[in-house]
């Protein structure tokens, strides 16, 4: 199950994330939108709601995670490949992986308060 952040994150979300990988949450975000969704057990899952949801483009979305063992987020997920753009799981344009982190970390900062 994803769960779109729309204002703050809160714990509840966290143990909902949580659900389908004890030790790490997927994270995809619409970088154009900056909207979070956090959880689920595919990126493109979370990609699906962003779209139908939200009105996203498929291109605006990347995928990462976060480690709730290294307490690390993460820039690797089957969502980041965009033929012709992206030709790897790994977020490989530095700006779109910076645009991907500072939301993440905007979006996410408190998570470690929530684990």
């Amino acid at each position: 199950m994803s769960i779109v952040i729309v204002d703050k994150l809160k714990k509840e979300d966290i143990k909902k994330a949580r659900q389908d990988y004890s030790d790490y949450i997927k994270i995809t975000i619409d970088i154009a939108q900056r909207i979070v969704a956090i959880g689920g057990e595919y990126h493109a899952d979370a990609e699906e709601v962003l779209i139908e949801n939200f009105q996203s483009k498929s291109g605006d979305i990347w995928g990462g995670g976060y480690s709730l063992i290294l307490h690390k987020y993460e820039t690797n997920a089957l969502v980041n490949i965009k033929a012709g753009i992206n030709d790897s799981t790994e977020i490989l344009d530095p700006k779109v992986r910076e645009i991907f982190l500072k939301i993440a970390e905007e979006k996410l900062g408190e998570i470690k308060e929530f684990i």
